[in-house]
């Protein structure tokens, strides 16, 4: 299975480990319990109350920020390049993401845009909850888009997008009938 992950096909820093972001959900986890513990040791509920309003919503707005921030950070822009042409494809496109990675929804709004104007069969899969699956896929980083036995790991633009699933397309054999 080839995987593509240099510049020329996907923006190789604008990807998510999986091992950070399970480590970075499992410290979420420990803060939110271990503030719970504490406001509710020092009988603080309104304290409580705010922390659990507020934490899900800090960590929710530096997810849904973190794309706008990605240039300063040091990972490049999120820029989309359109393709030139568009073309209906036949093929199976399956879309790997974990609710952590700030990249996935940019990938996956992408991804549907494309899918209307190619009509390709589209299979989403969370591996937030799964990471014996992306462990048994081999799958290290996220987003990741396969097409056969291509795939397309982080950031990819409308074009590169097109373009694997155009090449998975020219790669398939011809059936008459």
């Amino acid at each position: 299975m080839k995987n593509s992950s240099s510049p020329s096909q996907a923006t190789g820093k604008q990807q998510c480990r999986l091992t950070n972001l399970y480590f970075s959900l499992l410290m979420f986890a420990i803060l939110c319990a271990g503030g719970v513990v504490f406001f509710a040791y020092r009988r603080n509920w309104p304290a409580l109350l705010l922390w659990l309003l507020l934490l899900p919503c800090a960590r929710w707005a530096g997810l849904r920020l973190s794309p706008l921030t990605s240039k300063w950070k040091g990972q490049g822009s999120v820029d989309d390049k359109l393709p030139s042409n568009v073309n209906k494809a036949h093929v199976e496109v399956t879309f790997y993401s974990h609710n952590g990675c700030p990249f996935c929804p940019i990938v996956k709004r992408r991804l549907e845009a494309l899918q209307k104007e190619r009509g390709f069969t589209l299979t989403k899969i969370d591996l937030t909850t799964r990471p014996q699956l992306a462990e048994s896929r081999r799958i290290k980083s996220v987003p990741v888009v396969e097409v056969g036995k291509e795939r397309l790991i982080g950031n990819a633009t409308t074009e590169q997008l097109a373009q694997l699933i155009a090449g998975a397309q020219a790669s398939e054999p011809c059936l008459l009938v």
